[in-house]
């Protein structure tokens, strides 16, 4: 037996900045129905909801502790560092940088809301300096 990870759901207090800010980082599509006030945004990573994505939703609690669980992401088509200032440029934080003078480590950051995410290195990176 098998699972698919089909939806990550992220509680929030603004899903329609939240969703665009994923958005961008990402590259998945806002739902249409997708807009400021909603109390659920999701962002689609294939043709329909069938397929999931992510989905912001309303709650009325602040994030008060570290995420439990996180994201890792890989850049397809810049360098590690390249995405670290995308990001930091779309309205994410610096929280914690382990990048190391020979190219290897990884970056955590939080977006807008305060979520941990970690970026690592690119495959193109890895290739050169594995560990």
């Amino acid at each position: 037996m098998t699972l698919r990870v089909r939806w990550i759901d992220f509680d929030c207090a603004d899903p329609f900045t939240m969703a665009s800010f994923w958005a961008e980082a990402t590259g998945l599509r806002h739902h249409p129905e997708n807009a400021p006030g909603e109390e659920e945004c999701a962002l689609l990573s294939g043709a329909d909801i069938v397929e999931g994505g992510m989905l912001f939703q309303r709650v009325p609690e602040d994030k008060v502790a570290k995420n439990r669980v996180h994201l890792d992401l890989q850049p397809t088509d810049r360098t590690r560092d390249e995405e670290v200032e995308r990001l930091l440029g779309l309205g994410a934080s610096l929280l914690t940088d382990h990048r190391q003078p020979d190219g290897t480590g990884w970056a955590v950051l939080a977006d807008p809301e305060g979520n941990e995410f970690c970026v690592e290195r690119s495959a193109a990176e890895r290739a050169v300096t594995p560990a």
